[in-house]
């Protein structure tokens, strides 16, 4: 009997090393499986996210990469803050380039279209064809940097028109008492910009081509972010919403912004 017993527990030891083994592959196996999809989606959703400014090309179009960031930054952190009822939208006024360029962006960020590429103002007493000089204060017909919320709008001397919030203090806070708003007017065109290479200025209102005035105006109305971004170190170091230096932002900023 022990003869005969001994062949058939060596037998039943070698099925149950081979079962084990057997189950160890089909768990690798299935946990392979299973892993491999959500690793392979979060890399498609990070690359959508990471890809906009590149996606839309915006560096064809001359937004600078700066302004661009700096942007996302403040949106974000507005939305953070609940402070932006209407977060669908992003407008960026790129005041580093010349007037005569289309320096005005309207971004949808819900899906990540461009709506709007066009000429906008800056302040007569800015500059000329390039805004170097920005200010806060009443009666400067001057540009104010930084980040704006759109308010509701109104018909005035120059027609439909949009009132702008400004958001930071000391830098753009008297927005609303300078009458800063986004509005129409016959001097934002590229026959202007074409002949004399740039556009008229303003007040300190961002203004837009007159054709173009009012489907602007109700696109981004009613407590969207506007940014309007210049070539300033001084603005830079006093926004306590861009309180974090450019060359720590980079791409995995832009991915914690989008949806």
């Amino acid at each position: 009997m022990q003869r005969n017993l001994k062949p058939f527990l060596f037998s039943l030891v070698l099925v149950a090393c081979v079962s084990a083994v057997w189950g160890m592959t089909v768990l690798a196996g299935s946990t392979t499986k299973t892993m491999h999809p959500v690793t392979a989606e979060a890399n498609t959703k990070a690359v959508s996210k990471t890809a906009l400014y590149d996606s839309l090309r915006l560096d064809t179009l001359e937004l600078s990469k700066e302004a661009f960031l700096y942007a996302m930054q403040g949106y974000k952190n507005l939305q953070d803050k609940g402070e932006l009822p209407n977060d669908r939208i992003l407008t960026i006024a790129d005041f580093s380039l010349p007037s005569s360029k289309k320096r005005l962006f309207i971004i949808d960020m819900e899906t990540g279209k461009l709506l709007f590429n066009t000429f906008v103002s800056h302040g007569r007493n800015s500059g000329t064809e390039m805004a170097t000089h920005f200010s806060n204060r009443i009666d400067s017909h001057q540009s104010s940097l930084g980040f704006f919320i759109t308010g509701t709008t109104y018909n005035g001397r120059n027609g439909y028109s949009l009132k702008l919030d400004g958001m930071e203090d000391g830098i753009n806070n008297n927005a609303l008492a300078r009458a800063i708003v986004v509005h129409g007017s016959a001097y934002v065109n590229e026959k202007i910009a074409s002949a004399k290479g740039y556009i008229g200025r303003s007040f300190g209102c961002p203004a837009v081509p007159s054709k173009l005035a009012k489907v602007i105006i109700n696109t981004i109305r009613n407590g969207s972010c506007l940014f309007i971004y210049g070539n300033d170190n001084h603005y830079l170091a006093m926004s306590k919403i861009l309180s974090q230096p450019y060359q720590q932002l980079s791409d995995t900023m832009i991915a914690d912004t989008m949806g």
